[in-house]
């Protein structure tokens, strides 16, 4: 065979590298010569794409076919009968291509902050034609092909064009539309075909057990939000009350059909459900896409992609809107920390260790049989902190709330000796990943006002909410972790023993201002055995439900915003499964409805009493009263803020009523008692002081109820 027939063979096998160098039209001395695939076509007239005839295509063998026209090089149509019948094509490799030299340099430089408007699937219209553009990373890939519906999945038809520099294929489809199943083919670096990937900057996905990616629309939802933007875009968010609900989208509520409900659905029931309790944000577990259902979206194959399983991206938008309009945020737990191995998806994308690192040491997650972003990776790095910019302008996401921090400060992070590689001082600190956090903080608190993230970070990393530029990582807000595990401990304990262990509830205290902290009783404390947070506490039923009332009554008045994993609003019973929806049934019983209504009246005053949110990331928003009663299981403080009433919280933490107790007060005169979780209304005993106390020499005189947090609020 002559070098010529190699490269027809290398073409018609599907391994040729530069498909554009044999196909489409090629200016030449005898005019411009043309050369299609096209199977079957005995005979292909070539148009341009008004319908002109410019020339004549002949069959050459194997599918090619050659010819010349009298027009310089242009996009082609061609009008091809053969077998009995006729079609029409408009010929790809006749399309020059959609990305630029701006593109090329951003990407190479590491800056490009519009990755998910180049790469990807777009509907475009490009040289007087309609169709998809498709472009991926794939830098050591050989050959790239896509392959979808409308080629029969053959990686043969549709190789892609290499942009060399800086590792992108790109290809432009005329008349493919939305709608389409879709995947690269690539052929890798050592020439192996690998299994057929989908694609990572897909916006949207088969469902599930199906993985290809699928051509989108463009998102064209009229959006009506803007007051709720420009409201969050003038507000300080430490500054303002923050309590959330934390939200499982596939098992808060399921069909009749004991099927997913769909964004519609889902808005039409969550949304004025999270209105009446009070809360301010919905806070989704992730709802990008994902292969396995038990991962709870923690394992996502598809980082710009909402998850199928609610419907197409055009529900969410609608939902996100809709949330807005009802004056509730929407924030999306965000997993940059690690990413599953499926084939279809990141893992060794183009034959590679891609973005992750080849080094199992550095590239692979001992607890989730997971990998590890290469963050040190200036494309891996676009790539992440595109995603979330995307979040944030295509869908109006008011925040993201990032999974496992921790795990990616670390590079000993759950390892042994041995297991891991220090970086280049000697430590185990991951400054790749600092500078990725920073990088994306930074990127979305300025394009974006109003926008605030929160940190899952279970360590004394300092500087989680310290702005990037003052040396911290720049996130908003960071969970305290502490808070949680001290005080359910706390709770679990009987009123007996709680006495000598009484710093599990003073100690959060003497760092609660260390970072600008939110409050979380997140899904991880009601999985895996650990039961619900009802039956975490200690007692007999009625103890239980008091204790869960002081309990959430003490974490409203405590600093810091608030965070409430669904069903604990009305104290489930079960712990919490992603296979089954929530036990709704118990709403009609007395005890939940109370824990219910406790809830919506915490988040109504901490919403409507500036002492108890406008300094809740302070130190002067916050003064004891009574720290050191350990023999008494007491405790109680005042929360105050500039120019606003103060508001003073007793939590009394056992069974034992308690008549004549004094505590110091900073104001003397009328204190109205806006709550007491014991109430008759809520389930309890209804134990009280009239609703009102007289505060003299510096002190108020309290009824305490048992297992009961109660709040006044200065009037006089």
């Amino acid at each position: 065979m002559t070098p010529g027939d190699d490269a027809i063979a290398a073409l018609l096998g599907g391994r040729h590298a530069d498909p554009f160098s044999l196909l489409g039209p090629h200016a030449g001395p005898a005019g411009t010569f043309v050369r299609a695939w096209l199977p079957g076509a005995q005979k292909v007239l070539v148009h341009d794409l008004s319908g002109k005839v410019l020339g004549e295509l002949k069959p050459v063998g194997d599918g090619i076919v050659e010819g010349t026209m009298d027009a310089p090089p242009q996009p082609l149509w061609y009008y091809a009968r053969g077998g009995g019948g006729e079609w029409w094509v408009k010929d790809p490799y006749s399309f020059g291509p959609v990305l630029g030299p701006t593109d090329d340099f951003l990407l190479a430089e590491g800056t490009h902050l519009r990755l998910h408007d180049k790469l990807g699937a777009h509907p475009i219209r490009h040289e007087g034609a309609d169709g998809m553009h498709f472009a991926v990373w794939a830098p050591n890939a050989q050959v790239v092909s896509v392959v979808g519906d409308w080629n029969m999945w053959d990686a043969k038809r549709h190789p892609m064009r290499r942009r060399s520099d800086v590792g992108v294929w790109e290809i432009f489809l005329p008349d493919i539309n939305a709608g389409q199943a879709y995947k690269f083919a690539i052929i890798g670096p050592d020439g192996e075909r690998l299994p057929l990937k989908a694609d990572p900057f897909a916006f949207e996905s088969e469902l599930r057990p199906a993985t290809a990616s699928r051509t989108a629309a463009p998102l064209d939802h009229d959006w009506r939000d803007k007051a709720h933007r420009d409201h969050w875009a003038s507000v300080d968010p430490r500054r303002v009350p923050i309590s959330i609900y934390e939200v499982h989208a596939g098992s808060w509520r399921r069909g009749d059909d004991g099927w997913f409900l769909p964004w519609d659905q889902l808005a039409d029931r969550l949304i004025p459900y999270v209105v009446d309790l009070g809360f301010t944000h919905i806070e989704f577990l992730p709802i990008s896409e994902h292969p396995y259902d038990p991962s709870w979206g923690y394992q996502t194959t598809g980082l710009y992609a909402p998850s199928a399983r609610f419907g197409d991206p055009a529900g969410f938008a609608r939902f996100v809107d809709g949330a807005h309009k009802a004056g509730v945020g929407v924030l999306l737990d965000w997993v940059p920390a690690h990413f599953p191995t499926d084939a279809h998806g990141l893992a060794r994308f183009d034959g590679t260790a891609l973005y992750e690192h080849e080094d199992p040491r550095l590239g692979f997650h001992p607890d989730w049989n997971t990998a590890i972003y290469n963050f040190g990776r200036r494309e891996v790095f676009q790539f992440l902190v595109n995603n979330a910019l995307f979040w944030a302008e295509r869908y109006h996401v008011d925040g993201l709330r990032v999974d496992a921090v921790a795990s990616m400060l670390y590079r000993d992070y759950s390892r042994k000796d041995g297991e891991w590689i220090p970086n280049d001082a000697g430590g185990r600190e991951n400054w790749e990943a600092v500078e990725f956090l920073r990088a994306a903080n930074r990127a979305v608190y300025r394009e974006h006002p109003g926008f605030f993230t929160i940190a899952e970070e279970s360590t004394s990393w300092p500087g989680v909410s310290k702005p990037a530029h003052e040396g911290g990582l720049g996130f908003g807000f960071k969970w305290n972790m502490g808070f949680m595990h001290d005080t359910l401990s706390y709770m679990a304990r009987e009123p007996v023993h709680r006495s000598h262990h009484h710093d599990e509830i003073t100690f959060g205290l003497t760092y609660a201002f260390s970072e600008n902290f939110v409050l979380p009783l997140s899904h991880d404390e009601v999985v895996h055995g650990k039961g619900s947070l009802l039956t975490k506490m200690s007692g007999d039923d009625w103890q239980k439900f008091a204790n869960l009332r002081a309990y959430y009554a003490l974490m409203w008045g405590y600093p810091g915003k608030k965070l409430l994993f669904m069903g604990q609003e009305f104290a489930q019973r079960r712990e919490w499964s992603e296979e089954r929806a929530l036990d709704w049934e118990l709403m009609d019983a007395p005890a939940h409805k109370g824990v219910a209504a406790l809830v919506r009246d915490l988040n109504r005053l901490y919403r409507d009493t500036p002492a108890l949110h406008a300094s809740d990331c302070e130190g002067e928003g916050f003064h004891w009263a009574v720290v050191d009663d350990a023999a008494n299981s007491v405790f109680a403080w005042e929360r105050r803020a500039p120019g606003e009433p103060p508001v003073l919280v007793v939590s009394n933490l056992t069974p034992v009523v308690r008549e004549g107790y004094r505590v110091p007060v900073s104001a003397d005169g009328a204190w109205r008692e806006v709550l007491n979780s014991d109430a008759a209304v809520y389930g309890g005993s209804g134990i009280g002081n009239l609703g009102e106390v007289t505060a003299s020499d510096g002190a108020v005189v309290l009824t305490l109820p048992p297992l009961a947090t109660m709040w006044f609020e200065f009037t006089a």
